[in-house]
């Protein structure tokens, strides 16, 4: 956070000095203030203990007193003051112009910052607080607005723009981010892309980030900000009028497939992916959009970040990361391909790293046979479950028998009786229970074909 540090506001340690407990040896204050609200907290350490208190009346007297005395200079009223203080040395002072956002409990409400703004007048604002105080909603798009701006660009003959060679192709898009979430997750970094529900989020360094969505039919939505954009700059600064990002978008590109930025007016850019290609409004070009996004842009560009993720670069496991990133393309990742390149031993979270891949859906489901006992319990849950009647069919003789891909269920046809029409169960190792009247040979073969048919494996 970039700072105008100072030496001296000895009136104000003086201050916190007198009014500090007995004892104390740092003391650690900050003050937000406009000419309408103000909070301030001062944390005293004591030994290995810590306590915290308001400040007194006294002392929020001499930081108004001096937030009055730098309003005369030629920076302006400071917004946030940070005093460091110890028992030997001199204080040190830091004066927050807000060149990066206010930290949680020291944010006023939008109007607080307005007021002062009438009070002071800047040729500036930080433009994060220039979209705060002055967003307006204007880059929220719930679905009916969605809608009927959809509806509204038709009528005007509208169109977005269709883009090439900007962004990878949606899919290959998709697979690299979840390879990089995953290698970052797996070498232990709390930074670099991850991977939610139908969603890669990225948030990098400086402020910059974006989220991608996936949605049915193949379509999806990457959208984010770019920290101080210049084309958000001159709206919130200069008054030009603010980038119409969804120019001749269809109706799904709305709030809920949208990064958060948009709620807050420091969204920068949004792309939606359709019919094979990619479009835009008055987005930005890709590459003014780079900061934003991981480094998703060929194969080469993942694998260099994989290898640089590597101890000492790794570099006899470049046919294993291309391997890896070729696998994720085609959504066949196994565990097996992730050791390749990370090794099967504690250094590297081989588990965390295939999660990333499952929530991506590139991971084909990792099945063992599932136990002949854990099959009989879930037949019995299933019968007792729906109430169904079990004369002559008593629970406690439940037996499994193995097939290909799973287990069939039933209780042992008495001696002498006909099995024409007698209840057996299907459990297969993917979970899935079925119950059939038909004889077992025929339910077995039917039950393969669709385990085949909903996991993608030959029967």
């Amino acid at each position: 956070m970039a700072y105008e540090t100072g030496r001296t506001a000895d009136p104000i340690s003086q201050a916190l000095v007198f009014h500090g407990p007995a004892g104390w040896h740092r003391v650690d204050a900050v003050f937000a203030m406009t000419v309408s609200a103000e909070i301030g907290h001062i944390v005293y350490s004591i030994g290995e203990q810590t306590i915290s208190l308001p400040p007194p009346e006294p002392v929020l007297a001499l930081v108004r007193e001096q937030r009055a005395v730098a309003a005369r200079s030629s920076r302006g009223p400071w917004w946030r003051m940070l005093v460091v203080l110890t028992d030997s040395g001199a204080p040190q002072v830091d004066y927050d112009y807000g060149d990066e956002p206010f930290p949680p409990g020291q944010l006023f409400e939008p109007q607080a910052y307005r007021t002062d703004l009438s009070a002071y007048p800047r040729d500036r604002v930080p433009v994060w607080l220039a979209a705060y105080i002055g967003h307006g909603s204007r880059q929220r798009r719930a679905p009916q607005q969605a809608a009927a701006q959809e509806r509204a660009d038709r009528a005007d003959a509208v169109w977005a723009t269709l883009t090439v060679n900007e962004f990878p192709p949606f899919p290959e898009m998709w697979a690299r981010w979840a390879t990089l979430a995953a290698a970052f997750i797996a070498t232990g970094s709390t930074w670099g892309p991850r991977m939610l529900p139908w969603t890669g989020v990225f948030e990098g360094a400086g402020h910059h980030g974006s989220t991608l969505h996936a949605l049915p039919g193949g379509r999806a939505v990457l959208s984010g900000g770019v920290w101080n954009a210049p084309a958000l700059d001159a709206a919130y600064n200069d008054g030009a009028s603010i980038p119409n990002l969804y120019a001749g978008a269809p109706h799904w590109v709305s709030d809920p497939t949208l990064n958060l930025r948009a709620e807050s007016g420091l969204l920068s850019f949004c792309y939606w992916w359709e019919a094979g290609c990619w479009y835009r409004g008055q987005s930005p070009t890709a590459t003014e959009c780079a900061a934003a996004v991981p480094g998703m842009w060929t194969r080469d560009t993942v694998a260099g970040i994989l290898a640089g993720l590597l101890p000492d670069g790794r570099d006899d496991r470049c046919d294993a990361i291309a391997a890896m990133t070729a696998a994720a393309e085609a959504g066949v990742i196994t565990r097996g391909i992730l050791r390749d390149v990370f090794g099967d031993d504690d250094r590297f979270d081989i588990d965390g790293a295939y999660h990333q891949y499952l929530l991506a859906g590139l991971a084909p489901p990792e099945m063992e046979p599932i136990p002949a006992a854990e099959a009989c319990s879930r037949v019995r849950d299933y019968i007792t479950g729906l109430g169904l009647d079990t004369t002559g069919y008593p629970l406690s003789q439940l037996t499994a028998e193995r097939f290909g891909v799973g287990w069939t269920v039933h209780v042992p046809v008495p001696e002498g009786a006909l099995a024409i029409g007698r209840a057996i169960f299907c459990v297969g190792d993917d979970g899935v229970l079925e119950h059939s009247t038909a004889d077992p040979e025929t339910a077995t073969a039917q039950f393969e074909r669709r385990f085949a048919e909903r996991n993608g494996v030959g029967a």
